[in-house]
Order: C-alpha cells, then structure tokens, then sequence
C-alpha cells in the first residue's frame, strides 16, 4: 500500500527557513511526479513546486527564487527547502504522488503538514 508521509513544518519568523520533507513508500512502480501543494485557510489548494523522475521542477511564481524542490528517485525522497518565508506562505503543505501503472497512473496525497510565520 503506497503512503505518503510530510515531515518538517513548524513556526518560523518571516524571513526564517524550514525544510520539509516528503516520503513516498510501498510503491512497486516507478514513482513519477511528486509534488507540493499548499492550502491556506479560506483558500482552494494551490500547486506550489512540483518535480518529475527526469529531475525537471517548477514552481508558482509566488516562490519562485525562494523555494527549491529536490529530489531522491533512489529513496523516492521529495524535499521543499524554504527560504525568505513570509506570512502569506503560511499554510498546510501537501505532498502529491503520481505512480504510473501498466493501465494509466494514480494520485497518493500525504496527510500535510502546517507551516505557520509569523510577522
């Protein structure tokens, strides 16, 4: 059974860093897309960085040159590392897993994981 496990939130000041990290188990496939996705309250749950198997990433602009997705395919490891965090960026951060199967691909989510700064 495939799970996908956020760590590393927290309480930080604006302007302080966190990283987190996201573990993606049991699956027998090649895990192929992991992304992170945040949701603020009042707010639809938003794409935020995203990395392929082939190492491409991408991120929304609002983090762009402050956040910096990374990956390890040998552990299906996803980090997000967060620098010069705001108090917009407080929310709770998601891990997506996109596992492709013989007859199409399917979607694993974490449990989130809250990242609040304060101002």
């Amino acid at each position: 059974q495939v799970q996908v496990v956020e760590s590393g939130g927290g309480l930080v000041q604006a302007g302080g860093s966190l990283r987190l990290s996201c573990a993606v188990s049991g699956s027998t496939s090649r895990v192929n897309a992991i992304d992170w996705y945040r949701q603020a309250p009042g707010k639809q749950r938003e794409l935020v960085a995203a990395s392929d198997y082939d190492g491409s990433t991408n991120y929304v602009d609002s983090v762009k040159g402050r956040f910096t997705i990374s990956r390890d395919n040998a552990k299906n490891m996803v980090y997000l590392q967060m620098n010069s965090l705001k108090p917009e960026d407080t929310a709770v951060y998601y891990c997506k897993a996109t596992i492709k199967f013989l007859l199409g691909q399917r979607d694993y989510w974490g449990q989130g994981t809250q990242v609040t700064v304060s101002s």
